[in-house]
């Protein structure tokens, strides 16, 4: 068991300083392009890019599936930090590929098809302005698995896949967010629960136990052991085979 203080200013502040550098290394000109969804996480990490490099330099992309609830928190969003942005709803997009496909979607596919398209969406806007596309997942999520492979678990820079949701809200208080944003109750917005009514634990409980080790209730632990264990695979290379066969350059 350890214990453990968070310094919000010091891993903000070094969070925009590692940003700095990424696009200094990786495309000193490019814009950074990221999906605005109303929540928590893409208002953060859109907060920490328009500090790094301007809000000149930061692109917001809504991407609505037909009608969004919340897409006011969104558009709350952009404008608080008056970056530029577009909407693109995938409803057809979705439907399209729905309706190609000669079966039905099972479940999982159903619920994971839009986050795809998002990503898909996202690397065409970014495209278009010379840009590199922001990955918004937090420690917390990564850790149990909480993304979809391919869609909002992928991008070309992470800033905040180190960071659990506790800090995250930390952060986001010190750097001004309006409130509604920061506090906004978690959800993947495809089936119509909270994050916590999925995983079956708080994100409170899950932050703790990542940090300190420290679980009271066994069957938490259990659940949150086996879903990390079962979705390390999202967080590596993909495996590739070593036929051994050496190259002629390094």
């Amino acid at each position: 068991m350890s214990t453990y203080t968070f310094d919000a200013q010091k891993t903000k502040d070094a969070c925009v300083e590692w940003i700095r550098k990424f696009f200094e290394e990786n495309g000193p000109d490019c814009n950074a392009v990221l999906g605005i969804s109303g929540g928590k996480d893409s208002s953060i990490v859109a907060a920490l890019c328009v500090e790094a490099l301007g809000k000149d330099r930061v692109i917001g992309v809504l991407m609505p599936c037909g009608e969004q609830a919340d897409i006011d928190m969104a558009k709350l969003l952009v404008d608080h930090l008056g970056i530029k942005h577009y909407v693109i709803n995938i409803k057809d997009g979705v439907e399209g590929i729905t309706n190609a496909i000669p079966f039905p979607l099972s479940d999982q596919a159903r619920i994971n098809l839009p986050p795809r398209i998002r990503m898909s969406t996202l690397y065409a806007v970014s495209q278009c302005f010379n840009g590199r596309v922001a990955n918004t997942c937090n420690l917390s999520e990564d850790w149990v698995g909480y993304s979809t492979r391919y869609g909002d678990s992928v991008g070309d820079f992470s800033p905040c896949s180190h960071i659990t949701v506790t800090e995250m809200k930390q952060i986001g208080r010190l750097i001004g967010l309006p409130a509604c944003l920061v506090d906004k109750v978690p959800s993947d917005g495809l089936c119509g629960k909270t994050d916590e009514d999925n995983l079956g634990f708080t994100y409170a409980e899950l932050d703790v136990y990542i940090r300190t080790g420290v679980m009271p209730d066994p069957e938490k632990k259990a659940l949150i052991d086996k879903k990390h264990k079962a979705n390390l695979f999202k967080l590596q290379l993909m495996p590739s085979f070593d036929s051994g066969i050496p190259t002629a350059i390094s």
